[in-house]
């Protein structure tokens, strides 16, 4: 990369929006594919997960929405269209596989949404804006798998549907730290504000709802 070139976002992409006033807390596609080591998705994600489930502890103490999303496709596929023609690991998703399941851990209760998705995006072709809107909601807390992946394609979306998107860095995993960091950097400048978890903790606790 050229010199002239190293810091050309300094001073145009530095923008925060910060938090709104209703948020939801959303965990993206923590499902158990990524998690077994011999997989062709395995991430390593156990401290991302971890630290999502403390974000959802705190939201569920303050009756802030959590919706949890996850993949699932028909027997053959069909419904993943040219996404799963291209992306071959998709297979793990299909109806009914033990690859699609909820990792240990994650144990989904009554007060959580779970958003059933065939795309990138957790919004995509389902009901999630509609839901949040009714819900009155303004802020979108985004936690899961995989950074570069689902995680980007949910924030891009939430900001085009307008939402506030938080990407909490300490909750969003990838299989590799060089994507995961170069979407972080890229949802910061662009989309959203990259935060802490204890950033985000505090912000949940100290909300009056």
């Amino acid at each position: 990369m050229s010199q002239g070139k190293e810091n050309n976002y300094a001073g145009v992409y530095d923008n925060q929006l910060g938090y709104g006033k209703r948020p939801a807390l959303i965990l993206i596609d923590f499902v158990e594919a990524y998690f077994i080591k011999d997989n062709a998705l395995y991430a390593d994600p156990q401290n991302a997960l971890d630290s999502a489930l403390r974000l959802r502890d705190i939201a569920h103490e303050k009756d802030i929405p959590v919706i949890i999303t996850n993949v699932v496709y028909d027997p053959k596929g069909i419904t993943g269209g040219v996404f799963y023609k291209k992306a071959k690991p998709l297979v793990n998703f299909l109806e009914g596989s033990t690859t699609s399941g909820w990792p240990e851990g994650l144990n989904i209760v009554e007060a959580d949404i779970v958003v059933s998705k065939q795309y990138p995006s957790a919004f995509f072709g389902t009901s999630l804006s509609s839901t949040l809107t009714a819900l009155g909601i303004d802020t979108v807390i985004l936690t899961g798998l995989t950074t570069s992946g689902c995680v980007r394609a949910s924030c891009i979306d939430a900001s085009s549907y307008g939402f506030r998107p938080i990407i909490v860095e300490d909750a969003c995993g990838d299989r590799h730290e060089d994507p995961h960091r170069a979407n972080l950097f890229d949802m910061n400048a662009k989309y959203g504000d990259v935060v802490t978890e204890s950033n985000a903790a505090e912000y949940l606790k100290n909300l009056n709802v």
